[in-house]
């Protein structure tokens, strides 16, 4: 686990808890930020951030379960942990609808610990892999023109160039030409490879 794995945003009201755990992520190499309250989490958060939110259930103002709610409102997709002394099968039952990754009762052994905020990290990382993956497939599909969609449409049917051109009212040259700007377009060299490119734009 390095710093570049992203960022434990350890919220909870009690300094004591704060300061020994964020004392032990930093101690296994994990990068940690200290917030005393959801609220000032949620002042202070930046789109660019990636990680994990560890956050304390019960606190003054804004409580674990209401910070939640308001990343859900924000598109704040930070995976969320729930940290608390007071667990019980309601406020279980509540984080875990609402999309916590996991739940942990005060005193939790380190390991454990350690083990579910790695879980989260990583989870974080591959979020933002994939996003940035299908930000990258949009932007080469937003290249083709109207044109060059819809014939992209139909060879990825299994349309034949003929076939593309009959329908279209074009020339089967004119269907290759077009062909050919498309795979240059969205970096494909075969067939198969446009085929794979229009199975993630679905």
């Amino acid at each position: 686990m390095t710093e570049q794995d992203g960022t434990v945003f350890l919220i909870d009201d009690d300094a004591g808890v704060r300061d020994s755990l964020g004392l032990l992520l930093s101690l296994k190499g994990i990068r940690t930020q200290l917030f005393a309250s959801a609220e000032s989490f949620i002042s202070a958060y930046r789109p660019d951030w990636h990680g994990c939110v560890l956050t304390d259930l019960r606190m003054p103002g804004m409580s674990g379960l209401e910070l939640q709610s308001a990343l859900q409102q924000r598109q704040i997709d930070l995976p969320v942990v729930v940290l608390t002394a007071h667990g019980d099968v309601a406020a279980t039952r509540t984080a875990l609808k609402n999309g916590a990754l996991d739940f942990l009762e005060k005193p939790i052994e380190d390991d454990i610990l350690l083990e579910v905020l790695q879980n989260a990290l990583r989870l974080h990382g591959e979020r933002r892999v994939s996003a940035n993956q299908r930000t990258a497939v949009s932007g080469r599909f937003a290249r083709l023109t109207a044109r060059e969609r819809e014939i992209l449409t139909l060879l990825t049917a299994g349309q034949q160039n003929v076939d593309i051109a009959a329908q279209l009212g074009i020339s089967p040259r004119t269907v290759e030409v077009h062909k050919a700007r498309i795979m240059e377009k969205l970096d494909c060299r075969t067939l198969a490879d446009l085929i794979r490119f229009s199975l993630t734009t679905e």
